[in-house]
């Protein structure tokens, strides 16, 4: 296992890409929003808030762990509401708030780092999630990761 596997919590890796996407519109790359910028801004943003609140209130319901460095301690496993659709709706909800962020900032390289967020969270978190709830459900979560996108 990788020393990075569950260290780091996902708001920080997200705080973490954000500032780093901040750094380079503000230093290396100045980008001027425009009102198309803007709107697709708060499209990905608002569509993200909106996942990211059902999932947190699907876990509520369920009465489940929501702590990301500790993926063992679930005692459900998720496959209703949102999680019909995705696996993972909160890192999904995570990425369109970095993106409408990228629109926000308007610097092309920016653009870079969402899709590293996405790339860290699926080696350093989603894979050791996933082994996690598969030791932990067996077959019913074999059967949800056939059948239900990662993603989206």
């Amino acid at each position: 296992m990788s020393a990075l596997n569950l260290k780091i919590p996902p708001p920080v890796v997200l705080l973490i890409v954000a500032a780093l996407m901040w750094a380079v519109a503000r230093y290396l790359y100045p980008g001027q929003p425009t009102t198309l910028h803007l709107v697709a801004c708060a499209v990905a943003i608002v569509l993200g808030a909106a996942v990211l609140v059902t999932a947190y209130f699907t876990f509520r319901r369920a009465r489940t762990t929501l702590d990301p460095q500790h993926p063992e301690q679930a005692t459900t496993l998720l496959t209703h509401g949102i999680y019909r659709f995705s696996r993972n709706p909160i890192y999904l909800a995570m990425a369109l708030i970095l993106f409408g962020w990228a629109f926000y900032l308007a610097s092309p390289p920016v653009f870079v780092l969402p899709f590293v967020f996405v790339g860290y969270m699926n080696r350093f978190q989603i894979i050791p999630e996933e082994n996690a709830l598969a030791a932990a459900f067996g077959d019913e979560f074999a059967l949800y990761r056939a059948n239900t996108r990662r993603w989206i």
